[in-house]
């Protein structure tokens, strides 16, 4: 997953959604150990600052943890991963939902198209 960073909120923010989208995608799994702040910094071409108060953050959520001279591990929690996913995909549903309906689509159409579409991926 590459690092699209924007000029529309705090990069810090930014990070921290990538990194919490690696966790729940499966890129980085439960338990494991995550790439220091200056590897993840360099990769996404940020002040290591900035990635430092991203990760302490997640850290502060719940979704990393420290271990004083080993680094920063993902949660070994994979309840609130899988909560952490579902509330995302709700998220992208809702949106996906308001920009049909903002273009003129009823509910029951959407259901219609995404239906085509399934049938049409699985084929």
């Amino acid at each position: 997953m590459t690092w699209e960073l924007k000029d529309d909120r705090p990069i810090y923010l930014q990070l921290m959604d990538h990194v919490k989208r690696q966790i729940i995608a499966g890129i980085y799994r439960a338990g494991d150990k995550l790439p220091s702040v200056r590897d993840l910094a360099v990769d996404a071409a940020v002040n290591p600052n900035t990635m430092q108060k991203a990760l302490g953050e997640l850290e502060r959520e719940g979704f990393l943890y420290s271990q004083r001279t080993s680094g920063r591990f993902i949660t070994e929690d994979e309840s609130m991963i899988r909560e952490a996913k579902e509330a995302l995909a709700m998220e992208q549903i809702h949106e996906f939902i308001e920009k049909m309906e903002a273009i003129g689509y009823r509910r029951d159409e959407i259901v219609e198209l995404l239906q085509k579409v399934t049938e049409e991926a699985g084929q």
